[in-house]
């Protein structure tokens, strides 16, 4: 019991270690998990990355604002100084709003003729191309694992009794 405590305890202070830099002062990205992020207009923040939740940006983002199965909407003179990667979400650009560069993988593009974007608009559309990206690197793991599974059983199989 005291060896599973003090593992415990050692798993918990590694945690700890790698989440000070999260709070730290000078730390201005923002990152979520299933909870939408709202940069307000006076706001200005490094860089956003939300996974299962939707990016709003009143305000300036300095660098990239990446969604994993949200959309990022770029609101009236809303600006985004790196790329805004969507994968499995929407991008909209409203009126006034300036981005860098546009990738949307598995979503649409959505822009008001006088947004401004400085760079590529790059879209991949419908939803083959998130297999490709996650499904089929997931199905060769699972493959490649079930014939390591199946290797080691047939070679701790015990021997079959030969009839005489």
């Amino acid at each position: 019991m005291k060896f599973l405590s003090r593992r415990f305890m050692i798993c918990l202070l590694g945690i700890a270690a790698f989440c000070l830099p999260a709070f730290a002062d000078g730390s201005h990205d923002r990152t979520q998990f299933g909870r939408d992020v709202f940069v307000g207009a006076d706001e200005q923040v490094s860089e956003v990355t939300c996974f299962g939740c939707s990016v709003h940006v009143r305000g300036h983002v300095d660098g990239d604002v990446t969604t994993f199965g949200g959309a990022i909407v770029v609101e009236q003179f809303g600006e985004v100084g790196g790329d805004t990667t969507s994968f499995g979400g929407d991008v909209r650009l409203d009126k006034d709003a300036n981005v860098q560069s546009i990738t949307v993988f598995g979503g649409r593009v959505r822009r008001d003729p006088q947004a401004s974007v400085q760079g590529d608009v790059t879209t991949f559309t419908g939803s083959y191309w998130l297999f490709l990206i996650f499904g089929l690197p997931l199905l060769i793991l699972g493959a490649f694992i079930a014939l390591i599974v199946w290797f080691i059983r047939r070679l701790t199989r015990p021997p079959m009794p030969v009839a005489a």
